[in-house]
């Protein structure tokens, strides 16, 4: 499950506008000039705020490396090795608990896919 809560993050995460990585200044106090261009013009203000080109450009290139999956990772609910076990009554609550891990990840894919198109 821990998966399938990371994973759907990553679309709004690996945005760096939606998630900047470093805010270069504070925010001003009530009743200052700045603080009355953030009532003004928002945009402006947050984009003075969030790092650099090149800075952004690295907060990429770790995320992006650091959400890759291995080619011989194993998710949880699978098994690298069928033969594993011959009882069935681990095997049948392996086969449910897969059923349900499935489940939930459409779940949660149909909910991304909803707030995508929203």
């Amino acid at each position: 499950l821990q998966a399938t809560v990371n994973f759907g993050q990553y679309p709004y995460g690996g945005y760096l506008v939606n998630c900047p990585t470093l805010s270069r200044k504070f925010m001003r106090e009530a009743g200052s000039a700045e603080y009355e261009e953030l009532k003004t013009n928002p945009g402006n203000v947050y984009l003075k705020r969030i790092v650099p080109q090149l800075q952004t450009l690295l907060g990429i290139s770790v995320l992006e490396i650091l959400s890759r999956c291995a080619l011989d990772e194993v998710y949880l609910g699978q098994r690298d090795t069928p033969e594993w076990t011959e009882d069935q009554k681990p095997l049948l609550a392996f086969e449910r608990f897969g059923k349900k891990r499935e489940e939930v990840e459409g779940k949660n894919r149909e909910t991304r896919e909803n707030d995508l198109t929203n």
